[in-house]
């Protein structure tokens, strides 16, 4: 790793998920035990329920919300990252946590179904059928219907994009906002971050051969945009983005480019581009630059539900 300005902070994670099929059960059990054990902040209050996902098979919701706030509140529908295939790790129950309590909203975080038994689109669909679940149930949940956003990282972030994009093209209203942090959005992996960073920590372009692999088993769809966002036709009609990346991920440049598409069709799109980082790096959560990264996506969050 000495080639590249890494923050030590995320040079102390080497580790890389475990993508072999015959593990990842035993993994996702571990890492449900492991965000199970987070607490709640005070003033916070979560809410776990089942709600109908693709085709009617039930999915989890956990619902993250603040004690005091008036309602309605706006919402964030939140899809955690984890190359399709893996839990919801504890950093992300803490940034739901965080957004939460600090922007104030409602965070529904969705426990969609996961590779390797799940492949497209049934994770994507599950999305979909949370993000309707909550526009058709806004009033029930103390939520502002025109105020519900969609974000993600990594993985999660292609979920968002094909959940605004299912949304436009299936006559619902789309989400009013997007929030993409380091997005998986280019299944033809031809970057040159892609090509470059195949030793990163955490992840890297070798790991995200085998997600791909994986997750598109039985092949692309015909809109390939649902599964790859960056090779959606048309991108008219998408909600305003915000789009993170980390400097020394292989992610990087599919993320700029997303967000250069977003603007060329005329939608809003604002792009920062974190340095010294790498994919995941919340993961160090008393590093500055992931405060400061935490406080910006809420300064954002903030603006867009005013």
């Amino acid at each position: 790793m000495e080639q590249y300005n890494i923050h030590p902070d995320f040079l102390k994670y080497k580790i890389t998920p475990p993508l072999n099929p015959a593990f990842l059960p035993a993994v996702q059990f571990f890492m449900k035990r492991m965000q199970d054990m987070v607490k709640i902040p005070e003033g916070l209050k979560e809410t776990r329920r089942k709600i109908p996902g693709y085709q009617d098979v039930p999915v989890g919701i956990s619902i993250f919300e603040p004690e005091e706030e008036r309602e309605p509140l706006p919402a964030l529908v939140y899809f955690h990252g984890g190359a399709f295939a893996l839990q919801s790790a504890p950093c992300h129950k803490k940034l739901s946590c965080s957004y939460a309590l600090n922007t104030p909203c409602k965070v529904v975080s969705v426990d969609y179904r996961l590779l390797p038994e799940n492949t497209f689109p049934i994770g994507l669909e599950d999305c979909f059928a949370a993000y309707r679940w909550v526009l058709e149930n806004a009033a029930q949940l103390g939520i502002s219907p025109n105020r519900i956003a969609v974000g993600g990282d990594s993985a999660g972030g292609a979920l968002s994009a094909g959940v605004c994009l299912l949304a436009r093209d299936r006559g619902i209203p789309v989400p009013c906002f997007q929030m993409l942090i380091y997005p998986v959005m280019d299944e033809r992996q031809n970057s040159a971050s892609m090509k470059k960073y195949n030793d990163t920590p955490l992840w890297n372009s070798r790991l995200n051969a085998k997600m791909w692999k994986m997750y598109l088993k039985d092949g692309l769809p015909v809109e390939k945009g649902y599964a790859s966002p960056a090779e959606a036709v048309s991108l008219e009609g998408m909600p305003p983005a915000y789009v993170e990346v980390a400097e020394y991920d292989c992610l990087r440049d599919e993320g700029i480019a997303f967000a250069k598409a977003l603007k060329d069709s005329g939608i809003p799109a604002e792009l920062y581009e974190t340095k010294r980082t790498v994919h995941g790096f919340e993961i160090a959560e008393k590093n500055e630059i992931v405060k400061e990264s935490v406080d910006r996506r809420i300064k954002k969050l903030r603006s867009v539900f005013q």
